[in-house]
């Protein structure tokens, strides 16, 4: 078992440029001290520098992570693609370990509404649009029916909101670490 009964554990999935990112820190900043990302992205290619793959060793990276700071009492947003079937055994274990709440959430963007968003992020120099749409997975939820799927439709403002209302980070405060 991990984490505490008071420790929220939020995954954030999602294809490129659809927002999870900007959601993750945008709570962060409204919640303040003792939440803790865990970034697919960072772990992943900054930390280790690997390829997204079957079995790859950031998934193990991701899940520890996850583990010690729910352990360390932090809330946790693990955020990323996190493609379902590479991660979602994890992200299963990972829930049904955790003690506290546990809240999903997929952010479903179209491949148009994609390409707009990712020609504003700082990688649109680096990546293209055949490589993007090799990335894209419509609708890939996971197959424990555990996700809020949100809309494009959702603004920003409105995403942070939601969720921190659906998990009651609204209501806690924020810790000392």
């Amino acid at each position: 078992m991990v984490g505490t009964e008071e420790t929220r554990l939020v995954v954030l999935r999602g294809n490129s440029a659809s927002g999870k990112s900007s959601v993750a820190a945008g709570i962060r900043e409204r919640f303040g001290r003792g939440l803790a990302l865990v970034g697919q992205d960072n772990l992943r290619r900054i930390v280790l520098r690997e390829r997204d793959r079957p079995g790859a060793a950031n998934i193990g990276l991701i899940d520890l992570t996850a583990r010690y700071a729910l352990d360390a009492g932090y809330h946790v947003i693990v955020e990323g693609i996190l493609y379902a079937d590479r991660y979602g055994a994890m992200l299963a274990r990972l829930r049904a370990d955790h003690r506290g709440p546990t809240h999903g959430y997929y952010l479903d963007v179209p491949f148009d509404e994609t390409l707009i968003r990712h020609a504003t992020k700082p990688i649109a120099d680096d990546v293209d649009e055949s490589q993007l749409r090799d990335w894209y997975r419509p609708r890939d939820l996971l197959p424990d029916g555990h996700e809020t799927v949100i809309g494009a439709d959702s603004s920003l403002h409105e995403t942070v909101d939601r969720i921190m209302s659906d998990t009651g980070l609204t209501h806690l405060p924020a810790l000392d670490h």
